[in-house]
């Protein structure tokens, strides 16, 4: 395959400006609700506070990609001399656990940057962020160039690993026969 410029997006996170309010929750699920800002649910969030409160600590994590099994090996890592699981940091959508995964039919989510409709030129949650814990960073980068079918492969197989290959693949034909 060939390779492509293609347009990196990140957020970085400035652990120590993060004061733990959640209005980048509040935000991205309002903005990923349907009708979009109807509601709030911080389970349809693509990003998540993790808190130590005896440290008065707060990380926003967002959402990654999806794994289809869960990790083999967990490292722990040691913050202000408190342990924490690497999946406490872990932005995966996996099987073995419920974080970023979208609460009505199970998919799991990952964060968009807020490029659905209406596109937003910078992620709500950076934008809403009073503290600037959050940061949006473009770069570019060359990178193979890779099909989208594996983001639909990827979706396919989280709806069968949730209701079953004949379900989906009746639900398949039958929409198929619509259009």
């Amino acid at each position: 395959m060939a390779k492509i410029k293609k347009k990196i997006k990140t957020i970085k996170i400035d652990v120590s400006k993060c004061n733990g309010c959640r209005a980048c929750e509040m935000i991205c699920s309002a903005f990923h609700a349907n009708p979009k800002y109807s509601s709030i649910n911080p389970e349809r969030s693509r990003v998540r506070m993790i808190r130590d409160p005896l440290r008065d600590v707060y990380l926003p994590v967002y959402a990654g990609e999806y794994t289809p099994a869960e990790c083999m090996g967990r490292d722990t890592y040691i913050v202000d001399g408190k342990e924490y699981d690497e999946c406490g940091f872990c932005r995966a959508a996996c099987p073995s656990r419920d974080i970023f995964h979208e609460p009505d039919s199970g998919l799991p989510l990952k964060c968009d940057m807020c490029e659905d409709e209406p596109h937003q030129e910078v992620p709500l949650c950076v934008k809403w962020c009073r503290n600037e814990a959050l940061i949006y960073e473009e770069r570019e980068e060359e990178v193979e160039e890779q099909p989208e079918i594996e983001l639909v492969e990827t979706g396919l197989k989280s709806l069968m690993d949730k209701y079953g290959l004949d379900i989906v693949a009746n639900t398949v034909a039958r929409m198929s026969q619509k259009s």
